[in-house]
C-alpha cells in the first residue's frame, strides 16, 4: 500500500512539475503565503542516479524527488494488549540549527524542518515544524515559521521573526497518534512558540526525520532554492519505551530531479548536514 502511495505522489510531483506556470507566475506564488503550502511526503526517485555514494558506515544513500537530509525508519511492533493494534517506535523528534542564508541568484524556496512519519513505512500522515526560506524574483530574502499534520496544508506561526543567523530549535512531539505538539524556539531572539494539534489521519509513529524539503505551494511544487548548508546539531529521536536515539543508523537521501543530483548529505551520531551542489 505505501509503495503504491509513493507511486502515485510521485507521478504527482513530476506531473505537476511538468506542468509549472511561467517563472514570473512561480515568483510570484512562492513570495505569497496565503497560497496553500504543503510539505509531501518521501517520494522515491524511481531510477536514480547510477552514482554510487556511501557514508563513513557504508550505507548506501537513497535518492529523493523532494527530500534531503536523514530519517530512522522502524516496523511497528503488535500490542499484546490488543492484538489487532500496533505499537510505533518513535515518539518524538527536535534537532537545533543556524538559519541559512540562500543564495540571492536563485529564485525557489526550501524548507528545514523535523517530523514524524512521511517515509515509505508510512506515508499517509507527517507531524512536522520547520523553517522556510525563500529569495523571489528581486533577491529578496524572507523567511516562515510553519507547523503541519500531513494532510491538512501547514499553517504559519504569525509574528515569529526570523533572520539568517538565528539558532532555531525545532521539536514535535506525538502525544497520541492523533495529537501532537509542534515548538519552534528561536535563541537568538529568545522567542518561543508552541501548536498543540489533532488529526483524524493517524500516525504510524514508524519513522523521526531530520529534513531539507522541496515543498508544495498552490499544488505545484517550488524551485529548488540555493539554500547554501544546513546542520541539525543536537538531532535526535524519542522512542515509545523513552530511548533517545541520534541518527548514527539513520537512513540518508539526497534531492535528484531531472538526473541531476542537488544536494549532499552527511550524517554521524551528532548531526545531520544537508548541502546543496
Amino acid at each position: 500500500m505505501f509503495y503504491v502511495l509513493a507511486i502515485l505522489l510521485s507521478l504527482l510531483l513530476v506531473s505537476t512539475a511538468l506542468a509549472a506556470p511561467s517563472p514570473s507566475r512561480l515568483a510570484a506564488r512562492i513570495e505569497r503565503r496565503d497560497a496553500a503550502r504543503q510539505s509531501q511526503p518521501l517520494v522515491p526517485v524511481s531510477n536514480p542516479s547510477p552514482d554510487v555514494v556511501t557514508n563513513s558506515t557504508q550505507h548506501s544513500v537513497n535518492y529523493s524527488f523532494n527530500w534531503a537530509g536523514a530519517y530512522l525508519d522502524s516496523p511497528a511492533v503488535a500490542s499484546f494488549q490488543l492484538p489487532h493494534a500496533w505499537i510505533g517506535t518513535y515518539k518524538s523528534a527536535t534537532t537545533t540549527f543556524i538559519v541559512p542564508k540562500p543564495s540571492r541568484k536563485v529564485t525557489g524556496s526550501a524548507a528545514a524542518w523535523v517530523g514524524i512519519d512521511g517515509t515509505l513505512s508510512c506515508g499517509t500522515a507527517i507531524l512536522q515544524t520547520g523553517i522556510d526560506f525563500t529569495v523571489n524574483n528581486k533577491g529578496h530574502v524572507s523567511y516562515a515559521a510553519w507547523y503541519e499534520w500531513f494532510p491538512a496544508p501547514s499553517i504559519d506561526f504569525t509574528g515569529f521573526k526570523i533572520s539568517a543567523g538565528d539558532r532555531i530549535t525545532l521539536t514535535v512531539i506525538a502525544t497520541t497518534t492523533t495529537s501532537g505538539i509542534a515548538e519552534i524556539k528561536n535563541h537568538t531572539t529568545g522567542k518561543f512558540v508552541s501548536k498543540a494539534l489533532t488529526s483524524v489521519v493517524p500516525l504510524c509513529e514508524k519513522a523521526a526525520e531530520w529534513i531539507v524539503e522541496d515543498f508544495q505551494q498552490g499544488g505545484s511544487i517550488v524551485p529548488f532554492s540555493n539554500f547554501g548548508t544546513v546542520t541539525f546539531t543536537k538531532a535526535h529521536a524519542t522512542t515509545n519505551s523513552g530511548k533517545t536515539v541520534n541518527p548514527a543508523s539513520a537512513n540518508i537521501v539526497d534531492i535528484e530531479q531531472n538526473g541531476v543530483i542537488l544536494t549532499h548529505v552527511k550524517k554521524n551520531s551528532k548531526e545531520v548536514v544537508v548541502k546543496y551542489v
